[in-house]
């Protein structure tokens, strides 16, 4: 059955458009700031499910478009989950461990206390409720720290940093899985695959393995790229931005090994697939 997919340039996005059969729409298509129209672009083509892989994700810029990025996180997946419940498909939304707030040092459960630090949290905490008030068959996989070749992210600027510098101060004191975009695309077709066949959607957490920070994150980066640049562990307190981040951005991921028998990606190795395909 052919799968609707909700972005078209978006990291997740585009590998998910490398596996299986999607229909991915761009804002052409469908525009995710109109929700109605992402909702009249399922019912006149009645897939056999609806991913939706688009989002505001500009996290800095949220605190002052909060207005936007609700229209965009909050209000489109809920027309979206309601267009699907009408026609008794699956649905699958990505989500954010921004919902939550970062305390602590235990990995985030899906059922645990949400509590977002800012707007880009809020609003996809928005997205969250209103697709599971939509009275579908839905599935929120939340996920963290995504990485590709495609777009912009923690990997390719410090690729680009690394060729300009030297050394350079990276926050230690956060920490999570980074995640590669094409095991996201992977686990959400598993499941969306799943679904179709009964299974029951929920919510759910995907996060690469081992956890680690930032800084960590770098200096591994930098060792599978052969370049040779020394980075200096700093507090998240001495790189202030616009957005809060979460601290503890752990996620743990398994009820979804239990219920679809998808494991945590190893990052290392989705970071070596990264780094060849931009070479």
């Amino acid at each position: 059955m052919s799968m609707l997919v909700f972005g078209r340039t978006g990291q997740v996005a585009i590998e998910l458009q490398r596996h299986g059969t999607v229909e991915a729409l761009g804002r052409d298509q469908a525009d995710i700031s109109d929700p109605s129209a992402c909702a009249a672009a399922i019912l006149e083509r009645r897939p056999g499910a609806v991913i939706n892989a688009a989002a505001y994700t500009a996290v800095d810029q949220a605190e002052q478009e909060e207005e936007q990025a609700l229209l965009v996180n909050g209000e489109a997946p809920g027309a979206m989950a309601r267009a699907a419940a009408e026609l008794g498909i699956p649905f699958l939304h990505v989500s954010t461990d921004y919902v939550f707030d970062g305390t602590g040092e235990k990995p985030w459960e899906p059922s645990g206390l949400v509590n977002p630090l800012g707007a880009y949290g809020r609003t996809k905490l928005a997205g969250e409720i209103a697709v599971q008030q939509a009275g579908g068959n839905a599935a929120i996989l939340r996920t963290s720290w995504v990485f590709s070749a495609h777009g912009a992210n923690f990997v390719k600027t410090m690729l680009r940093l690394g060729r300009e510098r030297d050394a350079l101060n990276v926050v230690a004191d956060q920490i999570g899985g980074p995640t590669p975009a094409a095991s996201i695309a992977k686990a959400l077709l598993g499941i969306a695959k799943a679904m179709q066949d009964g299974a029951k959607g929920g919510i759910y957490h995907f996060a690469g393995e081992p956890d680690i920070s930032w800084a960590g994150f770098a200096r591994a980066i930098f060792l599978q790229a052969g370049t040779d640049v020394l980075v200096h562990g700093i507090p998240a307190s001495d790189y202030p931005t616009p957005a809060v981040r979460p601290m503890n951005s752990r996620l743990d991921c398994a009820s979804l090994m239990a219920d679809f028998g998808i494991e945590r990606p190893d990052w290392r190795a989705g970071l070596a697939e990264v780094l060849a395909e931009l070479n």
